[in-house]
């Protein structure tokens, strides 16, 4: 079973799509969506919590501890599935990519499967410009830090093995910077993973949550800290 992991922060008038995309685009997969309230104001919770009432695909959980961080470790204790893939709640991320994640990890047997959304083949769609220069500056950092040819950790969209990923719990990222921490872990940890080419859309309903001022020191944070994993577990190896 596929596990889809959506945390949700005032985004009421974005479920609807999103119970709609996933009953039409993954028909005939097996599948739960986790939706995780992150200590919304807008009725989110109330709604997400009438989808799952009757959708039985559907389950919500609230966040005690606020932040993407502590919802995305509730998410991944409550899954049910082998894998899990997380996605956002702006409908940024393609169904049709979602599917071929799926088929990826499943019959190659890898641990992840990372998306990556500037190689050849994939598309991108009114990418705020300053926060794409800002984004692909970081990227090249961490991939001269790392010595690894991927290019778009930042982003959330990214499916793993169920086992390896629930192995690695608890993350100890608080923010946006847990989907940095996760496929640095899965890389300095040698598991196997493949980069295939994804779509990406600037949302069209709702306000975006990312904040690059408040976020500058916790990606800091998480770039040393998993380089210092990094460094100790080469260490270990020799």
């Amino acid at each position: 079973m596929l596990s889809i992991i959506i945390p949700l922060r005032n985004e009421i008038d974005n479920l609807e799509n999103i119970k709609e995309n996933f009953n039409k685009y993954l028909k005939n997969i097996k599948f739960e969506v986790i939706f995780v309230n992150d200590f919304s104001s807008d009725g989110t919770f109330q709604k997400a919590s009438e989808i799952a009432k009757g959708n039985t695909n559907f389950k919500v959980f609230d966040n005690k501890k606020k932040g993407l961080g502590g919802a995305i470790n509730l998410g991944i204790e409550n899954t049910e599935g082998d894998y899990i893939c997380i996605m956002m709640a702006d409908l940024s991320d393609d169904f049709n990519d979602l599917k071929n994640y799926y088929v990826r990890i499943k019959d190659n047997n890898l641990d992840a499967v990372f998306g990556s959304r500037f190689i050849k083949k994939s598309k991108v769609i009114d990418y705020p410009f300053k926060k794409l220069i800002l984004n692909r500056i970081f990227n090249i950092i961490v991939q001269i830090l790392f010595l690894n040819k991927y290019n778009d950790y930042t982003n959330a969209f990214k499916i793993y093995n169920a086992e390896v990923l629930k192995n690695m719990l608890p993350f100890v990222s608080e923010s946006f910077n847990i989907f940095l921490e996760i496929p640095l872990k899965i890389i300095s940890r040698k598991y196997l993973y493949e980069i295939v080419p994804i779509n990406w859309y600037n949302r069209k309903v709702g306000k975006a949550k990312f904040n690059i001022k408040e976020l500058r020191a916790k990606y800091l944070f998480t770039l040393i800290y998993c380089f210092i994993e990094k460094v100790l577990l080469n260490k270990k190896i020799r």
